[in-house]
């Protein structure tokens, strides 16, 4: 019997897997846990395993995926214009672009870009949100639902959070001078069902970068300072949890627990290199043996370092020759050293320890610090979020390092280096039983999941990756600071 031609193409659609699409919500897919569908390519890159390359615009938002569509934003910084992009996920076409112009644009930390938070979708619309626009609803054919202006934020390190829909909600946390709060609106009306605003104060060193997750009937925000749980009806707070934290990775759900990994500058002994006495200083640095410290020989000492994302910009704070000079004589003596030593101590005593906590869901008011596992005080990521797999949680942090953990008994099981250099700003993905990591660089390691991961491949991009991909399907979405790329086993 011959075959029709909407069957043949029903076929065809089917072999080339265009229908059937897995959807990826939001930043880091549903309910932001990191693990893909299907079996993405181990071995990739530019010229390896690719489906199609499409360039975009500067920005370092994450894809989301609903249907045949692929929704990114980009800034374009000479002309102050923000995009929501819509690409076919078939073919890496662009299908739309719907753009507004701002009088400013969003400042921040220099490896930040306006257009750093990645939006959200489902099967009728896409939301994206921009700190110096506000919040942009669209439908999939890139016609305006909505739109929500808000003032311009003002932070350190520039407002990068994600929104993402729940039902009929949609969800925002924003963290800055300006305003800090975690809002719902009305995903199909943009009209406001409830704002809590945070008492706790906004400084230079928080980030308010993480997605909020869902865990049932409850809302779950790692926020300045705090891990919070909301009801999502009402937005009434049901518990919070201090934490050592700037509030930058999103966390998961583990179990009956949220597992967050909190991060911040001085939290571990690695982040804050030893700083000598003034008899060492002398042994190390006095060139011309005067018994004193010139401008030209003081070392650079690190008050706080990240030692293994040595090429990001601002990667510390060092001692200042004016900072010990306190007599402005141009020389630092014995006791102005002595006070810059006890000064950095009393500074460094001002933080505490971070690390990677599993929070009970049931908690409820104020949690105590008993009722808190703290899994491991050391290797804890400042950007990436953790993923697991069921039996095991793992964390990538700058230059690579990567830490796996049992779940149940928070045991450390290793430490391995993914050969990933450099600053680490996307988070880790698991797919088709690999682990993927992404370092700032462009180098994408895959490795075994388990008690001990191996490493089973380093794919080498052309370009710098910052964005979290989305995997879906077996293709990987991946954004270079130049393109968007689907890489996915070759046909048979």
């Amino acid at each position: 019997m011959k075959a029709t031609k909407p069957v043949l193409l029903l076929i065809a659609s089917l072999l080339l897997g265009e229908v059937g699409y897995a959807d990826w919500p939001q930043f880091r897919g549903n309910n932001s846990d990191g693990i893909g569908s299907g079996s993405p390519p181990i071995a990739f890159g530019p010229n390896k395993n690719v489906r199609w390359k499409t360039p975009l615009a500067p920005g370092h938002s994450s894809p989301c995926l609903a249907g045949d569509r692929i929704f990114v934003t980009t800034c374009h910084a000479k002309d102050r214009s923000l995009s929501v992009v819509c690409l076919s996920r078939d073919n890496g076409e662009v299908l739309w672009e719907y753009s507004v112009t701002v009088d400013e644009l969003e400042k921040g930390h220099p490896s930040f870009n306006p257009a750093s938070s990645s939006p959200c979708c489902d099967g009728e619309r896409v939301v994206a949100y921009f700190g110096s626009y506000g919040l942009l609803c669209l439908d999939h054919e890139g016609k305006p639902l909505w739109e929500k202006r808000l003032p311009l934020t003002k932070s350190f390190a520039g407002n990068a959070a994600s929104p993402m829909i729940v039902g009929d909600k949609l969800i925002l946390y924003r963290g800055n001078y300006v305003d800090h709060y975690l809002l719902c609106l009305d995903k199909r009306t943009g009209n406001e069902l409830w704002r809590v605003p945070q008492s706790e104060k906004f400084t230079g060193e928080m980030a308010c970068t993480a997605c909020p997750i869902i865990a049932g009937d409850r809302l779950i925000c790692h926020s300045a300072r705090s891990v919070q749980a909301f009801d999502i009806d009402t937005g009434e707070r049901l518990w919070i949890a201090g934490v050592a934290t700037t509030a930058t990775s999103t966390p998961i759900i583990a179990g009956n627990e949220v597992v967050v990994a909190g991060w911040n500058k001085l939290g571990e002994p690695s982040l804050r290199p030893p700083i000598p006495n003034f008899e060492k200083l002398l042994e190390s640095s006095d060139m011309n043996g005067d018994q004193l410290i010139g401008r030209t020989e003081l070392p650079k000492l690190w008050i706080f370092h990240r030692p293994d994302g040595a090429e990001a910009p601002m990667n510390g704070g060092t001692v200042t020759f004016r900072m010990a000079d306190k007599n402005r004589d141009g020389k630092i003596q014995r006791e102005e050293w002595i006070g810059v030593v006890q000064g950095i101590s009393k500074f460094r005593d001002g933080y505490e320890s971070h690390g990677l906590l599993a929070i009970p869901l049931d908690s409820v008011g104020l949690v105590s610090p008993d009722v808190m596992r703290t899994l491991t005080e050391k290797g804890i990521p400042e950007v990436p979020s953790p993923v697991s797999d069921g039996d095991h949680v793992y964390l990538v942090k700058n230059g690579g390092l990567l830490t796996c953990l049992n779940l149940m008994t928070g045991e450390t099981t290793s430490r391995v280096r993914t050969r990933g250099s450099g600053t680490h700003y996307a988070s880790p993905l698991i797919a088709g039983g690999n682990l993927y990591t992404f370092a700032g660089d462009g180098r994408v390691s895959v490795l075994s999941l388990g008690a001990r991961p191996k490493i089973l491949e380093v794919n080498e991009m052309e370009d710098g990756v910052y964005a979290t991909p989305a995997i879906g399907d077996g293709v990987i979405y991946l954004r270079t600071h130049s393109a968007l790329y689907a890489f996915a086993k070759e046909q048979e």
